[in-house]
């Protein structure tokens, strides 16, 4: 999971379970970064989650280093666990296998890679669709007062050829667009609904809207940039997508929206951060009007939904307008080296 998000993603997995009748579910570990449950029914479910990077099934094995990995008895555990990812896939889906692990170039690991890979019909390969990780276990106590679990090392096998977070829609990609799965952790924090008018100012490539779009219809949807090229990109996405209802498409500047004041429920926004898109300059003018122009769109009781790497610059601007918002949630989250904050606001 990315940083800032675990309470989203336990949340989410565990109306997932619910969904679809998963009983027994237990979570084991939730921290910033880490979701770890027993999972007692089919792990297709879990492979729809929007708010995790990635999902795999973990392997604990009791040895004291990873050389013991290679023992007869292990090595078929950890073979017929990723046979079984690769039968639950179309043919051909895995062509490749890849380990992650500390001193992966190493004898030992190369020959974990290649026995395993052997073993499933599949070639060893950097770029290997299919990912093992190996990474010492966590010594503790079990859940439930158990007697304390032993040191060992752990074994993840992804389930999915690439991460959740690379959304199958996004055919159009743009140096600087939004993590899909910060987008949709910031839908969930607008409290999405059926009958809501919404507006993603600063669109880009489409991402937020999108993922909005995800979760369930809406009133009205308008993607809004002042971007011609980006408003390009985002339709191609939003095409690719097929979304159940439609998206408009508006070329304006994110301070001057061309629509009444009052008329939406939800604004989303991933304003430029001045890195890789914009300038730094250019937001002290941008980040006033936007803020000013989404308290003038929204109604009373209306939610704002920001995320942005200008971290003095957005809570200096939210102070000098906090006549207008009530502050919900303030979250740190992590993407591509950046840590920038999600700010969930209610209009007053």
């Amino acid at each position: 999971m990315l940083e800032g998000l675990g309470d989203l993603a336990r949340s989410e997995a565990l109306a997932v379970a619910s969904r679809h009748g998963v009983d027994g579910v237990v979570v084991l570990v939730a921290d910033p970064t880490r979701l770890v449950l027993r999972w007692p029914g089919p792990v297709t479910p879990l492979l729809t989650l929007r708010t995790a990077v990635a999902v795999s099934r973990v392997l604990t094995f009791a040895v004291p280093r990873p050389r013991a990995l290679l023992g007869d008895a292990t090595l078929r555990v950890l073979s017929a666990a990723v046979a079984d990812v690769v039968a639950a896939s179309p043919p051909g889906t895995y062509q490749g296998l890849r380990l992650g692990m500390a001193g992966r170039d190493s004898s030992v690991a190369r020959r974990l890679a290649d026995t395993v890979a052997a073993a499933v019909g599949l070639v060893a390969d950097d770029d290997g669709e299919l990912l093992l990780r190996v990474r010492p276990s966590a010594a503790g106590p079990a859940s439930g007062g158990a007697p304390p679990e032993p040191p060992g090392w752990d074994v993840l096998v992804r389930l999915s050829p690439r991460p959740l977070a690379t959304r199958p829609w996004r055919v159009v990609d743009r140096r600087g667009a939004l993590n899909a799965t910060i987008a949709a952790a910031m839908v969930q924090l607008s409290s999405p609904a059926p009958a809501q008018r919404v507006v993603n100012l600063c669109c880009g490539t489409g991402t937020l809207a999108i993922e909005r779009l995800a979760v369930g219809p809406v009133a009205s949807m308008v993607a809004l940039d002042s971007d011609i090229d980006a408003l390009d990109q985002a339709g191609r996405n939003i095409a690719a997508a097929a979304l159940a209802g439609p998206v408009a498409r508006v070329r304006a500047d994110a301070g001057a929206a061309p629509f009444p004041a009052a008329t939406a429920d939800v604004i989303l926004t991933d304003p430029p951060w001045g890195t890789s898109v914009g300038d730094h300059t250019e937001n002290r003018d941008l980040y006033p009007r936007l803020v000013a122009e989404a308290a003038r769109l929204l109604r009373p009781g209306g939610r704002l939904v920001l995320v942005s790497h200008e971290v003095r610059l957005t809570d200096r601007v939210l102070a000098d307008t906090a006549a207008w918002w009530r502050v919900d949630d303030v979250r740190r989250v992590f993407q591509k080296g950046h840590h920038p904050r999600v700010h969930v606001l209610t209009r007053r």
